[in-house]
């Protein structure tokens, strides 16, 4: 863990925390996404997630990685609006939350196939037959939940109304 944010792990301590303590970690649940501008949607969602297991972990993209995957339209901020490292921080400090560990890649793959959760979690406007995580998923025997949307919202959507007003 690292020593400045209480829940933010390297991957590298993670697995081997998760390793050395199975029963406290599992079932372990993952869900990952860039939560730059945190919303009551993404709370609803976490608390969800965690209802699936008994731990949950959550991913953060790295910033290098939501500049490449967060369109630039013209007129808005480049993103993340929010520091990876402040981003990692709020989410860690959430209830629901017992880790956060952030990835460099555009897709949590990696992350998932080091940590093998349990159950993968997505919000139920993705679909696992294009979800680019879910072969490494399946390949290991893990299972897949989509959590359905109760407030349909985006960091997105709330970035483009304030730069209207």
């Amino acid at each position: 863990m690292t020593p400045d944010i209480p829940g933010l792990y390297t991957l590298e301590d993670l697995r081997s925390a998760i390793e050395q303590d199975p029963d406290r970690w599992r079932p372990l649940v993952f869900t990952n996404g860039c939560f730059d501008l945190l919303h009551c949607g993404h709370i609803r969602y976490l608390r969800a997630a965690k209802h699936l297991g008994q731990t949950l972990i959550v991913g953060i993209n790295s910033d290098a990685s939501v500049a490449t995957i967060k369109p630039q339209p013209a007129g808005l901020p480049t993103r993340p609006i929010i520091p990876e490292i402040q981003r990692a921080e709020a989410i860690a400090a959430l209830k629901p939350v017992d880790g956060v560990v952030i990835f460099p890649e555009t897709t949590a793959t990696e992350t998932i196939v080091a940590l093998q959760p349990d159950i993968y979690v997505k919000g139920g406007d993705y679909d696992v037959s294009t979800l680019p995580e879910a072969p490494a998923v399946q390949n290991y025997g893990g299972s897949i939940q989509l959590i359905r949307i109760e407030i349909p919202t985006s960091s997105s959507a709330i970035i483009r109304r304030i730069l209207r007003q």
